[in-house]
């Protein structure tokens, strides 16, 4: 009973978070481009400042969130923030951009990193931990989060009649949180509470000095991080191929609602995916998925058949998630669960977002979305091979765990 009660309520956590920041970034750059008036460039700056600050508070909420253990301060403190976000973007954020492009993009990357793009890391790190300690199913958990972001997204209709009402939504959302969280207790033995004040900041460097580790974040960066570059300026290409943006924009809530609702199932039926093929093999199916959906919104045109190709998402992305915490808590040792998650994928994944955001940007502008797509596809490929020769198998975990236990 004590383990169903805490479900329900990091579930309700997720979807409220998960509600609370696609209602912001299901549009954020239709918003961007529609609202302000941004170029693909300044678009492509704007993500790439952002996973900048992402990239910075990714390991610090990594090592805080492994020294805590499950405590739960952090989500107090990202509960708060995310109240304070709909009084940011309206009144800080937006008049910033318009004023001076560049301190509005430094101070809202910030914000916005600390609060949602890192912030979310850290939540779905710390509810993976305590899922393996109650003893259910993070992909059970993280399906009310594609619930969650799946209402947000059939905003379309809100955004043409008014951005704000959405990043309103998100605020009202950081208000439950704060009481869901407080309503949830989770019980700190002696020995875990031993165990995460052992960590130390040597702790970090000693995993950067793997080379197994390395392997995996090279995997990541080719595959997870264009995944997020690849759906950063989608909207906006979706909604040219309707006869007005705003018919495009709606249509887009719409469908993205359906992706993540989709998603949802997915996230039900992944665990069984993964546990069949092996985590390595997860890694690998969700790479050729991703393959195919990239190349394909290169090579159709119409509506109809992007719109098929998007739903693609839903499985790429429920079995990646689940296949890199198993192949990290099968690999490595689990006492370090946020820093592998947060350095080893998420940090990997805004790495290449600074680096890709500006390039895809200017390629948009400069050759289309059609051919951009194309050569991410080709990029993912390559990267995907990689992984498939290079990332380890599940009958190695054994001797890999006893050979890349991390000292305290």
């Amino acid at each position: 009973m004590q383990n169903n009660k805490l479900y329900w309520k990091l579930s309700s956590f997720f979807f409220l978070f998960f509600l609370s920041i696609a209602s912001i970034f299901t549009f954020f750059a239709i918003w961007l481009g529609q609202s302000l008036n941004l170029s693909g460039a300044q678009t492509g700056i704007v993500f790439s400042v952002n996973a900048v600050f992402t990239m910075l508070f990714q390991p610090l909420y990594g090592y805080i969130s492994d020294k805590l253990g499950l405590r739960k301060n952090l989500l107090y403190f990202i509960s708060i923030l995310v109240i304070l976000s709909g009084p940011f973007l309206i009144f800080i954020y937006q008049p910033l951009l318009n004023w001076n492009f560049w301190i509005g993009a430094l101070t809202g990357g910030s914000y916005l990193a600390i609060t949602f793009l890192a912030g979310i890391s850290a939540i779905e790190s710390y509810i993976e931990k305590v899922g393996r300690k109650y003893e259910f199913e993070f992909g059970r958990a993280r399906l009310w989060g594609s619930i969650g972001a799946a209402v947000a997204a059939a905003g379309g209709q809100m955004l043409n009649i008014n951005p704000d009402i959405n990043f309103w939504i998100a605020s009202g959302s950081g208000i439950l949180l704060l009481l869901v969280i407080f309503l949830t207790k989770v019980e700190v033995s002696t020995i875990e509470e031993k165990k995460a004040k052992s960590l130390s900041v040597q702790d970090l460097g000693s995993l950067f000095k793997r080379k197994d580790f390395w392997i995996f974040m090279i995997f990541m960066l080719g595959t997870g991080c264009i995944y997020n570059v690849f759906d950063q300026q989608f909207p906006v290409y979706y909604a040219s191929l309707f006869p007005t943006e705003q018919l495009g924009n709606q249509i887009f809530g719409y469908l993205n609602a359906g992706q993540v609702f989709l998603e949802s199932g997915m996230l039900l039926v992944a665990p069984f995916i993964v546990r069949k093929v092996g985590p390595k093999g997860g890694l690998i199916l969700a790479g050729i998925i991703m393959i195919l959906r990239v190349i394909g919104s290169g090579l159709v045109s119409d509506p109809y058949s992007i719109s098929f190709i998007k739903l693609l998402n839903a499985p790429e992305f429920a079995i990646i998630i689940v296949s890199v915490f198993k192949y990290l808590a099968t690999h490595f040792d689990t006492k370090f669960s946020s820093i592998l998650y947060l350095v080893g994928y998420q940090f990997a994944m805004q790495l290449g977002a600074v680096i890709l955001s500006p390039i895809v940007g200017n390629l948009y502008d400069s050759i289309g979305f059609r051919q951009t797509y194309l050569i991410m596809g080709i990029i993912v490929t390559i990267f995907t091979l990689f992984g498939a020769f290079l990332l380890r198998n599940k009958n190695q975990a054994s001797k890999d765990r006893n050979d890349s236990k991390l000292t305290a």
